[in-house]
């Protein structure tokens, strides 16, 4: 049976209302802002295997508030470790990962969080290892925003980074 096109606009427009309460749309807080786009959002290795840290790769992450007060952020830090066989990035499983950790409302400018991971150094050689954050905006216990960072350089101001001021995109971890 055909449909008038009045009709089929109502259905483009129920089905675009459900993609978008599905979660699938883009992360866009109070006034239209993409948090996924801000220069806010960001991760990165503060720490490094260092004389005061030796063994241990710490990572730090930044996130947006999306300006709504009812809303609370949440961060998941996951080392992960390049392996030389297959050349791909993996997990390091439950020691490597923190769950995810309350960090404030959403009515915050900004927050950032961290966690240090110790690793057992290899035998030989080094361990190439690297951090991902997962990010989340909660209302009401929903995920209403998403977005995940590997980590990346040139970040900051990063507290708690050894040596100050510290930040790469991976850690070397010698034997």
């Amino acid at each position: 049976m055909p449909r008038s096109p009045a009709t089929r606009r109502v259905l483009v427009a129920v089905g675009l209302a459900a993609l978008l309460a599905s979660g699938a749309g883009p992360a866009v807080a109070k006034g239209g802002s993409s948090v996924s786009a801000s220069r806010l959002l960001w991760a990165t290795v503060n720490i490094c295997d260092t004389i005061s840290h030796p063994d241990t790769v710490g990572i730090r992450g930044s996130m947006p508030g999306s300006g709504v007060a009812g809303e609370q952020m949440f961060m998941r830090f996951q080392l992960q470790f390049f392996d030389q066989k297959d050349k791909e990035w993996h997990n390091i499983g439950a020691s490597g990962d923190s769950g995810f950790i309350p960090v404030g409302s959403g009515r915050f400018k900004q927050r950032q969080s961290g966690r240090n991971f110790t690793v057992r150094p290899p035998r030989t050689g080094a361990f190439i290892m690297r951090g991902a954050v997962t990010f989340e905006w909660r209302q009401d216990g929903e995920v209403v925003r998403r977005a995940r960072k590997r980590t990346t350089s040139k970040r900051g101001p990063t507290a708690g980074a050894d040596p100050s001021g510290f930040s790469a995109a991976k850690c070397e971890v010698r034997a």
